[in-house]
């Protein structure tokens, strides 16, 4: 058997990737281009991936294809329908990284309401020396204690988020299909009109797509703080960065776009220096710790794929 790793580069190059010679011959390439699909994969009986697209466009033939396992949760890249109409598993690999993404959007969150950026730069660029005073206290900021925290997604990342909102003594509030004890549910529109700190967590479907829409972001409080953790495309991106340029709400911390990386001609790269900005290069989910994970957690998908089992299992 062979597996074919088409972007190892996005998995560092720190992992032990060794793990998948067990099935067999390991072909690792650290990035695939969509014309270069077809020919890495035409031999593949396992494929492995994080960000590449899998489609009837770029997969070809693939004659040997039994099992696409994907190195993240989200699997927006891998046409499921079309693998299921070619036989060919499909696999994610759940809460691998619940701690690693949960506590960049603390980070984020904490960074953007304490100012950091800026009482940072004004000591790195030697500004508080040649002050003369002790401190410093503006921009002015606030403490987090008695904020409320809104989360989009209540999933296992929502969870652990609410959970270091509410020791930091925030309200929560959360946007949730279900009922739950001691989860106090609000409707999307309510959540963006009261919430002082909104954090996103859903995947990327057809329900989630723009839904911090223009009229969302209008609604909500001139300080109010928005994390992207989620998706580019849950969020009205143009809109995002005009509300913030323009001081319509506090701040944002994004760390997903919805082409990466994002171009000049991105509405982030017009806002990327402002200090009420703070972007990161899709990072959230890869601590060591989570990388690792991830890659045990697809071998033990591959493992019960072998044995007949459906272990994390898409399609």
């Amino acid at each position: 058997m062979k597996t074919v790793i088409l972007d190892a580069g996005t998995l560092g190059g720190d992992v032990d990737l060794s793990l998948f010679e067990r099935f067999g011959e390991v072909g690792i390439f650290e990035k695939t281009a969509p014309d270069e699909v077809a020919e890495r994969l035409r031999d593949a009986d396992f494929a492995v991936l994080n960000k590449v697209k899998l489609n009837e466009k770029t997969v070809g033939d693939a004659p040997s294809l039994k099992l696409v396992l994907i190195a993240a949760t989200g699997y927006d890249n891998v046409d499921t329908a079309f693998m299921k109409s070619r036989g060919v598993g499909v696999c994610n690999v759940a809460g691998y990284s619940t701690d690693s993404v949960s506590q960049l959007t603390v980070s984020m969150a904490l960074a953007l309401l304490t100012n950091l950026y800026e009482f940072n730069s004004f000591v790195r660029d030697g500004s508080y020396t040649k002050s003369g005073a002790a401190n410093r206290l503006t921009p002015v900021y606030h403490e987090i204690a008695g904020m409320t925290w809104g989360i989009v997604g209540y999933g296992n990342i929502g969870r652990r988020v609410a959970d270091a909102a509410r020791a930091l003594g925030c309200r929560v509030v959360a946007v949730k299909r279900t009922p739950e004890d001691g989860v106090e549910r609000v409707t999307i529109d309510e959540l963006c009109e009261t919430a002082d700190i909104i954090s996103l967590h859903v995947p990327l479907n057809d329900g989630t797509r723009g839904m911090i829409s223009r009229e969302r972001i209008a609604k909500m409080k001139k300080s109010a703080v928005v994390i992207n953790v989620a998706r580019g495309a849950v969020a009205d991106e143009a809109a995002l960065c005009e509300a913030v340029s323009e001081r319509r709400i506090g701040g944002i911390g994004v760390d997903v776009y919805s082409s990466e990386p994002f171009g000049e001609d991105s509405p982030y790269y017009a806002v990327k220096d402002d200090p009420r900005v703070l972007l990161t290069p899709h990072m959230a989910w890869g601590s060591y710790e989570a990388r690792v994970r991830c890659v045990d957690e697809m071998v033990k998908n591959a493992e019960s794929f072998l044995e007949g089992g459906k272990r994390s299992r898409i399609v």
